[in-house]
């Protein structure tokens, strides 16, 4: 019986997982893909790679979502007919949508690169962009059919299979390219010719990566037809819905969350483009590639792996509070709330300090000790360590937003946070000339918001108050603390350790005050102690000094 539960468990947790860790290895495949093609390579990279994510939120994301919504409502009550029709429909109309995408990307790379982000030699890149949208458009479909027949390991599955093979096939491809753009550049005696042929090679790499995805569903959906094949002859349909009407409930469920999605992630490429043009006014072009690399290929990767490492602590507790919240179980539901808020703030906490403390060995691990761009690096970890919280808590509510039914609210809370964002890195980057600093400052006021206002929405809904003190003041100050203690730890060791073994040593003694602290303040106890790696020491610990 434990083995079974075991196994279920783990079952479960692959399924939650597989979105944030494929986050996570979406953000790290640029760090080494940096090594190889270099950062004015990745600066050519960022504007097709930005643009595949945003049509795929809304050709994979948001199709497959509403796919899943509408196949499970009728597969609940088995209306097996209408179920296949819905996989039908929406299968012609991404095919139709991803194909126009794709077309859209193909014909107009050039004024894409050219007019949208400045950067002329990231045309083919984008233009490499084309055919992976439109497998993503297949991608989303299959996706959709699988969750809605309550398969999510599947989904999972090519989640995993997906991101492997694009950080695989991006490192493979990018080198290659990149040799062959080598002599390019050396026939041409244009050196940036090799940076965008590593690009296009890392963008061909992503296409080979939907390619093997697209085929692994095709292989599942193939195994699993005969499963599904006598369900029609036991059907409880009262009547076959037309393919008017489903097409009209694919867009009214989709046309929101994929709005939602695309105005939560557009500020990447938009940023670019301040970016490139404030770069130009104050005569600095020449470099404005690869300070775009830089900031894109290790400063974001960094920040949104500590984020997203924080999401995995809360993203569980989502599903728990939503089912409390529809069950009318609303005491339940805001003991939910406040201990998701509370792990929010033990993990986000002190990783957005240890990162902005930890900048500089971090830098050198990224760039070497001696080079400018390393110091350049440590100060944008410096200033924008923050986002790692702000990242964290807008996650939590947005998906408290989205599984509560609240999708007007979650498009409000999106929309304004972005507007606010475009009108602040405008003001900051093309009329105060403040390059990486503004768009850093616009972040945070785009993340700030969003956090704000979907705060405000959820209290205003379920009536939740938050306990300040246990729940955000407590853990700021312990990991203020035990930050202090790893800032010293980095002074003591940065003369006599290298870079890799300062950030080690002071990550573990840093999360041991940390873990220490919160036991001190009894922000923890004995029960959450104990579902933790080594927990038994700190309850020894608080047992001794009286606070347990």
């Amino acid at each position: 019986m434990n083995i079974q539960w075991m196994a279920k468990n783990l079952k479960n947790r692959i399924v939650l997982s597989a979105g944030i860790v494929s986050y996570m290895l979406l953000l790290l495949l640029r760090i080494p893909l940096s090594r190889l093609i270099g950062d004015e390579g990745v600066g050519l990279f960022a504007p097709a790679f930005e643009l595949f994510i945003l049509a795929s939120m809304v050709v994979s994301y948001g199709m497959s979502s509403a796919v899943s919504g509408i196949i499970r409502y009728r597969v609940k009550r088995e209306r097996y007919r209408n179920a296949a029709k819905v996989f039908k429909t929406a299968f012609v109309m991404n095919l139709f949508l991803g194909t126009v995408m794709a077309l859209f990307l193909l014909f107009f790379s050039s004024w894409i690169a050219e007019t949208l982000v400045l950067e002329r030699l990231s045309r083919m890149a984008v233009m490499a962009a084309a055919p992976s949208v439109f497998f993503a458009a297949l991608i989303g479909i299959f996706r959709g059919y699988f969750n809605g027949y309550g398969m999510g390991v599947l989904t999972a599955h090519s989640q995993y299979i997906e991101k492997i093979a694009m950080f695989a096939g991006a490192m493979i491809g990018g080198r290659a390219f990149y040799g062959y753009g080598q002599k390019v550049a050396a026939l041409y005696q244009v050196e940036a010719h090799s940076y965008a042929y590593g690009a296009l090679g890392a963008m061909i790499g992503v296409f080979a990566s939907q390619v093997i995805a697209l085929l692994h569903l095709l292989l599942v959906y193939v195994i699993y037809a005969g499963a599904f094949k006598g369900r029609p002859g036991q059907d409880n349909s009262r009547r076959a819905e037309t393919r008017f009407e489903i097409q009209r409930m694919l867009l009214v469920n989709m046309v929101p969350l994929a709005a939602t999605a695309v105005c939560s992630n557009l500020f990447m490429l938009a940023d670019q483009r301040f970016f490139n043009h404030c770069m130009n006014m104050t005569e600095q072009g020449n470099v404005r590639t690869v300070q775009w690399g830089a900031y894109y290929g290790k400063f974001a990767p960094l920040v949104g792996i500590c984020a997203a490492f924080s999401c995995l602590f809360v993203h569980g507790l989502t599903g728990k509070i939503c089912n409390a919240y529809e069950r009318e179980e609303y005491r339940g539901m805001r003991e939910r709330m406040g201990r998701a808020v509370r792990n929010a703030s033990i993990v986000s906490f002190p990783a957005a300090v240890y990162l902005a403390v930890l900048g500089k060995p971090l830098s050198v691990c990224c760039y070497g000790r001696t080079t400018a761009q390393s110091a350049v690096l440590a100060g944008w970890l410096s200033k924008g360590a923050v986002l790692a919280v702000l990242f964290t808590f807008c996650f939590l509510f947005g998906q408290l937003l989205y599984k509560m039914r609240m999708t007007r609210e979650l498009f409000l809370a999106s929309v304004a946070s972005f507007v606010v964002h475009l009108a602040a890195a405008y003001f900051m980057t093309q009329r105060g000339h403040m390059g990486v600093d503004g768009l850093l400052c616009a972040l945070i006021l785009f993340f700030g918001i969003y956090m704000v206002l979907a705060f405000v929405f959820l209290t205003r809904r379920v009536k939740y108050r938050p306990d300040w003190f246990a729940g955000v003041l407590f853990p700021l100050g312990a990991a203020a603390v035990s930050g202090l203690v790893v800032y010293l730890l980095n002074l003591l060791l940065s003369g006599v350790a290298g870079a890799a073994v300062c950030i080690i040593v002071s990550l573990l003694v840093g999360v041991f005050f940390h873990i220490l602290f919160l036991v001190i303040l009894r922000v923890i106890g004995e029960a959450e102690l104990q579902d933790m790696p080594l927990g038994f020491l700190f309850i020894m610990l608080g047992r001794t000094i009286g606070v347990l």
